[in-house]
């Protein structure tokens, strides 16, 4: 791709960068629809992300960051201004430069995860919910459920201290929502999400028990090592329908080019142009 004196940096920044796959997907998107930026990534220890952050918010040609493990949680008090699902989740993925300077905050992954529930015409808003882990990216899916109006939404993590916790900060910022913690039967709700690593390792235990699952509850899934988990073939096998965890990175790739102000892409083209064989 070129690279000229106007192109426009979007930082992505998190240690180890060796997984990345953001620069596979945003650049080539950037090439092929001319867009004149690029995703850099920056691998940036733990304790070197507040003056890194800072150096980069100097630059006039920085559009903002992507920002990934570790820094997620990190991350959060540097900002200037931060989403309700930032404060929800207590943790950032997408921060923004403005004309100004400042430093705003937002959270995408619940978001492209919801976007893809949308995307097979599950009806979110007034739905029952189950999200099985209650770490980053469950936190920031619960944000997001919360958001488009689930009227009831259960929280289970191996860490109750933890599910609680994000209970709290959903009744606080959404206090219309269910909150429930404590029970991961997925018996009788419209939309279970596995939210945990399990899968992601050969001989895994199944997050939930599949046997409860109703034919007609919608199950979600986000790990990504593979496209048909455990979990997705037993549902599949319940007649449940479901979502695979790469379709909420793809989903989510338009939220955060919305967020920093550039020409936008459907999921299906970022998936036909993307590079993540290279």
């Amino acid at each position: 791709m070129r690279i000229s004196g106007r192109t426009e940096l979007i930082a992505h920044i998190g240690h180890p960068t060796h997984a990345f796959k953001a620069p596979l997907i945003y650049n080539p998107w950037f090439e092929q629809a001319g867009v004149d930026a690029v995703v850099v990534p920056m691998a940036c220890r733990a304790g070197d992300l507040e003056p890194l952050l800072r150096a980069l918010a100097r630059l006039d040609n920085l559009r903002g960051a992507l920002i990934t493990m570790p820094h997620k949680a990190a991350v959060v008090p540097l900002l200037d201004e931060v989403s309700t699902a930032v404060r929800v989740a207590g943790a950032c993925n997408a921060v923004r430069r403005d004309a100004g300077g400042r430093l705003v905050g937002d959270l995408f992954d619940g978001e492209g995860f919801v976007r893809g529930l949308r995307r097979q015409r599950v009806a979110v808003a007034g739905a029952i919910a189950l999200v099985v882990g209650a770490g980053g990216v469950g936190s920031a899916i619960a944000a997001s459920l919360a958001a488009a109006g689930v009227a009831r939404l259960a929280l289970v993590d191996i860490d109750a201290a933890r599910a609680d916790a994000l209970a709290a900060r959903l009744r606080a910022h959404h206090p219309a929502l269910d909150v429930r913690t404590g029970s991961n039967d997925p018996h009788g709700f419209d939309l279970v999400v596995n939210a945990t690593p399990l899968g992601m390792q050969p001989g895994d235990p199944l997050p939930l028990d599949v046997a409860r699952l109703d034919a007609t509850t919608f199950v979600g899934e986000v790990v990504m090592s593979e496209t048909m988990t455990p979990l997705l073939r037993a549902a599949q096998r319940r007649g449940c329908r479901f979502q695979v965890g790469t379709d909420m990175l793809f989903e989510q790739i338009p939220a955060y080019l919305e967020f920093f102000g550039l020409p936008s892409a459907t999921p299906d083209v970022l998936r036909a142009c993307a590079r993540l064989d290279d």
